[in-house]
């Protein structure tokens, strides 16, 4: 039996409609697909295999936990505490471009640098000018250039009044900790600590099944745990990119693939990787995939391209679509505009689509348009789909449609070499990049993922790249098994990861293939019931868009 492309379908073909699960009002227990002990054996033996992280010969111990049969937690500490690490202020260099709106930097032109050190001495302010080097990824690192420091603090309290006499000098500042610098020069000489969580799925043993889930709808966001009590998963990590600033999209819309339960719900942004779930056999992979979209009418001859599907028409969060202002290639946590664009909506969006200017046409579960909405804004009928209009897409799609008529919608996806990506009714896809292995290699490519910005003197690649974030990390060993990596961070007591170091600790856990997820105040880690990492999120577990669940059963 050959097996259906990953596809929004027809009109005419029902959409999965998503309810409120029981255990979203009151989470209980996870349960077990079999007979596993609810009390996983603990083992706090090495292993043999230590991180390429940091210093050589750091301290580093792994305590493995059992959770069910081929599912197991590994805690990770490496390193400890360095007497040579300290706090500091970091100087916002102003912008030598002639637009007057344009932002200050961490980053500058050494000549640039110097003088603002010149200015700051000369206001009583021991200002010094360190020369960043990266290092050298497949498409990006290197020199980034210049950033301005001042004192070396104990704590980040005693920072605080020479971040006050620097802004006295007409200057922004803020106190860092030099342990999360990323440096060529330092970072294979930090001596930690760090602290990670890892969770080893074995398809060949495990029972269970290896899913995606957002929650009640798209445009909400929900933390984690409510999302793997949601699903009475045995343990979560947090998903892909989503949409967090009303500016930018409705929150919790993800910013890049969705599939769910085998129906493409959010559109690539270009052709950034993702991790693919067959929930049937809970095999995974890492793969790039494009899309493509339309409308028609039957017996009408044209048709209408899609721009996207499930988010707010105008609004392209991390960009990488078409016809684009002002790029269509990927570019991170930045949100990209089109006043001329033609979105498809289905249920599992929410309760209402997006209101505003523009059409709306509502379809019903067969595909027959039942109302020309001449506002944007409405429910979606049960098994339904609306498609919305804005701009010049609007007058063509109006002549398209009549009220009794069917209107076609269609979606694909498609894999690296154009052929239609194949799915099934448990296909789960979670959006992510850089790349970070392949083929067991070390290939980061954070350029071609957008994660590289322009005339910004490399202030993003700096404060998202170079330095060290709390990370999460997927990846397939050469066995087969799905490893879901959390790297706490922007603490003292754990360092965090530079992407280059993301690369190395997957190579080091054995993965061949493997992405970066959402990090920073987004990495979270579920196992048991609770949340076993530490979020570094000052109010704790951050709202998220989707999470990787770790099932019980399988759902069918």
């Amino acid at each position: 039996m050959t097996t259906p492309p990953l596809r929004l379908g027809r009109a005419t073909i029902a959409a999965v409609a998503i309810g409120l699960p029981t255990a979203f009002l009151a989470p209980t227990g996870p349960s077990y697909a079999d007979t596993a002990p609810p009390a996983a054996a603990t083992d706090s033996s090495h292993d043999g295999r230590t991180l390429a992280l940091g210093a050589p010969g750091l301290p580093e111990t792994r305590t493995v936990t059992t959770l069910a049969p081929g599912l197991t937690r590994t805690s990770i500490t490496r390193g400890a505490p360095d007497a040579t690490l300290v706090w500091t202020a970091e100087v916002a260099i102003p912008s030598t471009s002639p637009d007057p709106d344009a932002p200050a930097s961490a980053l500058s032109d050494e000549a640039t640098a110097k003088a603002v050190a010149v200015k700051l001495q000369n206001a009583g302010v021991t200002a010094r000018v360190e020369h960043v080097q990266s290092p050298k990824l497949a498409d990006s690192g290197g020199d980034l250039g210049y950033r301005v420091r001042a004192g070396a603090f104990q704590s980040k309290a005693d920072g605080a009044a020479t971040v006050d006499r620097i802004k006295a000098a007409g200057y922004a500042a803020s106190v860092i900790y030099t342990g999360w610098d990323g440096d060529s020069e330092t970072i294979n000489k930090t001596r930690g600590p760090w602290k990670l969580e890892v969770l080893t799925i074995d398809p060949k043993k495990f029972k269970g099944e290896l899913a995606s889930g957002f929650g009640p709808d798209l445009q909400d966001r929900e933390t984690t745990s409510q999302l793997a009590a949601a699903e009475g998963a045995l343990a979560a990590v947090n998903g892909g990119f989503f949409v967090m600033d009303p500016k930018a999209g409705a929150p919790g819309d993800p910013a890049g693939t969705a599939v769910v339960g085998g129906k493409l719900l959010s559109e690539p942004v270009g052709d950034r990787p993702s991790l693919v779930i067959n929930g049937k056999t809970n095999a995974a992979a890492i793969e790039r995939l494009k899309w493509s979209g339309h409308v028609s009418s039957p017996g009408h001859g044209a048709n209408i391209a899609l721009d996207g599907l499930n988010r707010v028409p105008g609004l392209i969060r991390n960009c990488g679509g078409t016809g684009d202002s002002p790029t269509n290639l990927p570019l991170h946590d930045f949100t990209c505009t089109d006043p001329d664009e033609t979105v498809a909506f289905t249920g599992e969006f929410g309760p209402s689509t997006p209101s505003g200017p523009g059409l709306e046409v509502v379809l019903d579960q067969h595909g027959t348009v039942t109302a020309v909405n001449s506002a944007r804004g409405s429910a979606v009928p049960a098994g339904g789909t609306t498609v919305q209009a804005t701009g010049t897409d609007v007058p063509r799609l109006k002549s398209m449609v009549t009220v009794g008529k069917r209107l076609d919608v269609e979606s694909h996806l498609v894999n690296a070499v154009g052929r239609p990506a194949r799915s099934n009714s448990d296909t789960s896809v979670i959006n992510g990049g850089p790349l970070l292995v392949k083929g067991g290699a070390e290939n980061i490519t954070a350029r071609r993922d957008g994660m590289v910005h322009t005339d910004d003197s490399n202030s993003f690649y700096y404060g998202w790249v170079h330095k060290r974030n709390p990370r999460t990390i997927v990846g397939i060993d050469a066995e087969g098994r799905t490893l879901l990596v959390t790297a706490d961070g922007r603490q003292t007591t754990s360092l965090g990861l530079s992407i280059k170091e993301a690369a190395d600790v997957a190579r080091s856990l054995g993965m061949v293939d493997a992405i970066n997820l959402d990090g920073g105040g987004s990495t979270t880690m579920i196992a048991g019931g609770r949340v076993v990492n530490t979020p570094s999120d000052a109010t704790g577990q951050r709202p998220v868009g989707d999470a990787v669940l770790v099932l019980p059963r399988r759902k069918d």
